[in-house]
C-alpha cells in the first residue's frame, strides 16, 4: 500500500517507511509536504544559526540535520536506511560511503572553489542516498550549510519551492543530477546558483 506518491525522481515510501509516520492527521501528499516543510524550516534556522566549519560536518552532524528536518513527521528521521531503494548504494554500505563523501569533501576544500566543493558534496550525498526519504532536501541543506561555512552565500536552487513538486525546476534539477552522474558538474552548479 503506497499512499504517498512523490513527484518523479523521488524515492517511493514503502509500507514499512510509512509505518514511521507520526502525525495521525496526514491523509495526502500535500498534508505530508506541509508537515515536512514546517520541520525543514526549523532545521534550516538551526543550520543557519552559526557558521559551520568543515571539520564539524560528520556523519553524526548529517544525521542530526536529517533528524531536525523530519523528526516531528517520521520516527526514522536521522537514521540511515536499512533496505535498498530505487537509488543509492546498497544499504549496508551507507555508513562507509557517507564517510568517504565527507573525507573527499575535506580533501577538496583547499583545491576547489567553495561552490564546487559544496555541489560535489551534495551530488555524492544524493548518490549515496543514506536515508529512507528526504535525501535531496537534506543534501541541498547540507550543501547550503557547507558553502556558507566556506564563506559564500547559500544556493538558491532555482528559487522558491520548485524542487518539491513536479515541474520545470524539478525536471532541470533531476537532469542536472543525471549529468553530474556522468561527470558533468557544471549544470548542477549553474542550477544551484539560478
Amino acid at each position: 500500500m503506497k499512499i504517498f506518491h512523490g513527484p518523479p525522481g523521488s524515492t517511493p515510501l514503502e509500507p514499512e517507511d510509512q509505518e514511521g509516520l507520526i502525525p495521525t492527521w496526514i491523509a495526502s501528499r500535500g498534508d505530508l509536504n506541509a508537515a515536512e516543510a514546517s520541520n525543514i524550516a526549523a532545521a534550516t534556522r538551526w543550520a543557519r544559526s552559526r557558521r559551520w566549519r568543515t571539520e564539524g560536518i560528520s556523519q553524526d552532524w548529517l544525521k542530526e540535520l536529517h533528524r531536525r528536518m523530519l523528526a516531528d513527521v517520521w520516527r526514522w528521521a536521522g537514521s540511515y536506511r536499512v533496505r535498498d531503494t530505487n537509488i543509492g548504494v546498497p544499504w549496508s554500505h551507507v555508513g562507509v560511503s557517507v564517510e568517504e563523501t565527507i573525507r573527499d569533501m575535506n580533501a577538496q576544500v583547499d583545491s576547489m572553489p567553495p561552490d564546487e566543493v559544496a555541489i560535489r558534496f551534495h551530488h555524492r550525498l544524493v548518490s549515496v542516498h543514506p536515508f529512507p526519504n528526504g535525501n535531496g532536501r537534506h543534501a541541498r541543506l547540507a550543501a547550503d550549510t557547507l558553502v556558507v561555512g566556506l564563506g559564500e552565500k547559500a544556493f538558491t536552487w532555482g528559487a522558491g519551492d520548485g524542487l518539491v513538486d513536479a515541474g520545470p525546476v524539478r525536471e532541470a534539477y533531476l537532469g542536472a543530477l543525471r549529468r553530474a552522474d556522468e561527470g558533468a558538474i557544471v549544470p548542477l552548479l549553474d542550477l544551484a546558483r539560478s
